[in-house]
């Protein structure tokens, strides 16, 4: 017998049901696309927080979860010998002017009280991260040290194969056993949108590239320049993204939108001069209407759950988001935040 059904094999359904193994759980995954079908089998992979000011719920959350990162990645890549790809260099953004850099040093405060001291945020001259560093008008970066970056697709292979090494399953068709947990992206955000006749969420689709590089930039910190994010892979890749499109035809097709991206990237980040494009990607990623993550009760399955939203941080807010449900599902403790409820997106 099975304590505990995930539907859904992303980043949220594989984590979750490698916690519940952790905790002495029996666990099957179901998803008929196989692991990391959907969006979380994209290239960029930026765990990057959001900014140390006007704090709620969501932000302590982020944090939380950023913060555990570590060990647990730590732990799938001992369970299943298999890497992820995590690394957690930091970040780099440049500043445009002398406002920005008002605002940017402000937040240097800010970041040592809301961070409690496990990590940083700071302005520094763009000369001291040497030619890594992305263009400045101002001259000055701003330079933190909680992003982290992750490979998605080795991340997800890295939590199969600790799964399966822990003995749970994962299969294309089965049975529900147990409690049952819905993370099935965009499809389970339509699917509630269609049962309760109100909008819940909806995909955005997002495009993005690999690209090689003659140099090994491996660890280096992730750039965030012109709303692009160029994240330096342990492979030696260096993913550019992404795209967020609310309204397109295709889901999986690749346009000028991405050559957009691209440019910028290039732009931005001189040492990309002559960077050979090796994978042009797009998919679908699920954004619930508030924005949020939502977990919890599932709003239309009785007695079943849901983990769905991951939209744009959802590797970054996984760890937390799998030891919560796993609480959820195994201990009957709930300790979701009022705005990750389903109630929160209708």
């Amino acid at each position: 017998m099975v304590d505990v059904t995930v539907h859904g094999a992303g980043i949220f359904g594989l984590s979750i049901a490698w916690t519940c193994l952790t905790r002495g759980a029996k666990v099957r995954v179901i998803d008929p696309y196989g692991p990391g079908a959907g969006a979380s089998g994209g290239l960029v992979g930026a765990l990057a927080p959001h900014v140390p000011e006007n704090w709620n719920d969501k932000k302590q959350f982020q944090f939380e979860s950023l913060i555990m990162a570590d060990a647990f990645w730590r732990e799938v890549e001992a369970a299943g010998e298999q890497r992820s790809g995590y690394a957690r260099l930091g970040r780099l953004q440049p500043v445009g002017d002398d406002k920005a850099l008002e605002l940017a040093r402000s937040r240097h405060t800010g970041a040592a009280e809301l961070w409690q001291g496990k990590a940083s945020w700071e302005v520094i001259k763009a000369g001291e991260a040497g030619d890594w560093a992305p263009e400045s008008p101002s001259g000055w970066l701003i330079r933190d040290t909680l992003s982290a970056r992750l490979h998605p697709r080795m991340a997800c292979a890295a939590l199969v194969a600790a799964i399966q090494a822990k003995g749970g399953e994962i299969v294309t068709e089965g049975t529900a056993q147990g409690r049952t947990v819905w993370a099935t992206g965009v499809a389970g955000l339509e699917e509630i949108s269609r049962e309760t006749k109100r909008s819940f969420g909806n995909g955005v689709k997002g495009q993005g590239a690999l690209l090689r590089l003659p140099r090994d930039l491996r660890d280096c910190p992730q750039i965030f320049a012109d709303a692009v994010h160029v994240v330096p892979h342990v492979d030696g890749t260096v993913a550019v993204g992404s795209t967020s499109e609310r309204d397109y035809d295709d889901p999986t097709s690749v346009d000028g939108q991405l050559d957009s991206v691209l440019a910028r990237a290039f732009a931005a980040v001189p040492v990309l001069a002559g960077a050979g494009v090796i994978e042009r990607w797009a998919g679908i990623r699920p954004r619930s209407r508030s924005r949020a993550p939502v977990l919890g009760v599932h709003p239309t399955k009785a007695g079943q759950y849901i983990a769905n939203g991951g939209f744009k941080i959802g590797f970054g807010m996984a760890p937390f988001v799998a030891q919560v449900m796993a609480g959820l599902l195994i201990d009957g403790i709930d300790r979701i935040p009022d705005g990750f409820r389903a109630e929160a997106s209708f």
